[in-house]
């Protein structure tokens, strides 16, 4: 009972009040409760169990980066909050598609799905598909990428903000050659990250868009990606280096250790994301926080609207409305991994 009731964050004199149907208890928190029974996997008393309000997908491309199961728990906990079964799909290398993912999932009558850094945030991939999925009846939402071609809610951090947050920390310390390692170009939030990197130069140092193409690297996702990038940058002359997610910046750290140089000391590295454990790497990372929980809840709450307002689809050939994009603001957290420039000795390279 007492795990009960810290999961839900409410008294185990509630946890009892509702485990034995008694009144007095606020409907949404009858709903937590019931929620943290589920998500501890603890079996519902018989009097409290329900049908399920139907089962809603999750499309999420890997689980090998901590911020997609971060996401995961979040988003199944506020479905089951709700009374609905989440699914949990993964793209692994070399298996079902994402395509062949949604196929499935609406071949066993799913309530809607909600995709996670799917291909909607890919502007080389083909929006078609997410209108032939509306025109199937099946509601979604988006999370991380945006396209004004697709008719649907849309959830984002501010990739631009957490840009700018990072280089201006960084110039706040002292660095003035400053890098950006980030995923590859066509894809939504690295565009945008790098967008608010650049334009954090300008405002910085009087960077002009010509003079920034060396200090942003483009590169592939994850630790590799990120020491590939650092190599590059670290020959630009680069003292600080901003990053697209916390895999990517400990491919950095890994980068500058291995020409011996320190983090920070010489080099000082910022992450993005901050998953879980990622205050004790070593150095503890500085990062750009994700808001995981508040974007989690709020696709959920969109797709819960979807799903009851029920919304006709558009006539065929119609030009699609263009949705909201819920965007929230990122969180800068400093730890270790950041420093001030040391002004004598400089970088080592090659």
């Amino acid at each position: 009972m007492s795990d009960v009731a810290a999961q839900a964050q409410v008294s185990e004199a509630t946890v009892s009040r509702v485990l034995n149907g008694r009144a007095g208890v606020a409907r949404a928190t009858r709903q937590r409760v019931l929620a943290a029974l589920d998500v501890l996997g603890h079996e519902r008393p018989p009097r409290l169990r329900r049908r399920s309000a139907g089962l809603v997908g999750l499309v999420v491309p890997e689980l090998t980066n901590p911020i997609f199961p971060a996401f995961a728990q979040v988003i199944e906990q506020a479905l089951a909050g709700h009374g609905y079964t989440p699914v949990l799909c993964t793209q692994l290398p070399g298996g079902a598609t994402e395509d062949e993912l949604v196929e499935q999932l609406v071949e066993r009558g799913v309530t809607g799905i909600v995709f996670l850094s799917g291909l909607h945030a890919d502007t080389g991939a083909d929006p078609g598909r997410y209108t032939r999925l509306a025109g199937r009846g099946v509601p979604f939402v988006l999370i991380n990428g945006y396209n004004e071609h697709i008719d649907a809610p849309f959830v984002s951090p501010d990739d631009r903000a957490a840009a700018r947050m990072a280089v201006r920390h960084l110039a706040e310390l002292g660095h003035e050659r400053i890098g950006l390692a980030v995923g590859p170009d066509r894809y939504v939030p690295s565009r945008r990250k790098a967008e608010g990197f650049v334009a954090a130069l300008e405002e910085a140092f009087g960077l002009r868009r010509g003079q920034t193409e060396r200090l942003v690297r483009h590169t592939l996702f994850g630790v590799e990606g990120g020491h590939a990038a650092a190599d590059a940058l670290l020959d630009a002359g680069c003292t600080g280096v901003v990053c697209g997610s916390d895999l990517m910046a400990l491919g950095v750290v890994r980068a500058v250790r291995r020409r011996g140089l320190d983090v920070p000391g010489e080099v000082s590295v910022v992450g993005f994301d901050d998953s879980q454990l990622i205050a004790f790497t070593d150095p503890p990372l500085t990062t750009v926080r994700q808001p995981v929980q508040a974007m989690a809840s709020a696709a959920v709450d969109a797709l819960i609207e979807e799903i009851q307002d029920g919304t006709p689809l558009a006539e065929p050939g119609a030009r699609p409305v263009r949705r909201t994009e819920f965007v929230f603001q990122p969180e800068l957290v400093v730890r270790g991994s950041t420093g001030p420039l040391r002004r004598a000795g400089g970088v080592k390279t090659g």
